[in-house]
């Protein structure tokens, strides 16, 4: 038994200099749907495409992205890593394959935080 009982959501907070912007930067490229935006906070947070799973952006006059990468799955990677490149997303080098197991590419927001795509290789494993 763990030594605390955790709920079935997640929230993956980034820093970011303008939430709004961001908010539909995210709304644009990857779907998500904003919640709520709490101003006098300098809060804002997103339902991803997963469920019990948001994304809080922290409103930093100066942004200071971290070590946290959320990995979003998808299938057809290779089409979406294009159509994001050509809305001018920036990526991290070549999409990276372990063969029968996962697709990976690696991109970054516009206050150069690390996400990542992940294709399923290995048929439902």
């Amino acid at each position: 038994m763990p030594l605390i009982s955790l709920e079935d959501t997640i929230t993956i907070a980034l820093s970011v200099k303008d939430r709004h912007a961001s908010a539909r930067w995210y709304e644009d490229m990857l779907g998500f749907e904003a919640l709520y935006h709490a101003d006098e906070a300098g809060w804002s947070e997103l339902q991803t495409r997963t469920a019990g799973v948001t994304l809080g952006l922290g409103e930093q006059a100066k942004p200071a992205p971290g070590n946290c990468v959320p990995v979003f799955g998808i299938s057809g990677l290779d089409g979406a890593r294009h159509a994001l490149e050509q809305a001018g997303v920036a990526f991290d080098g070549d999409t990276e394959v372990v063969e029968d197991m996962v697709k990976t590419a690696t991109f970054y927001d516009p206050d150069g935080n690390a996400l990542m795509l992940a294709e399923d290789l290995s048929g439902g494993a």
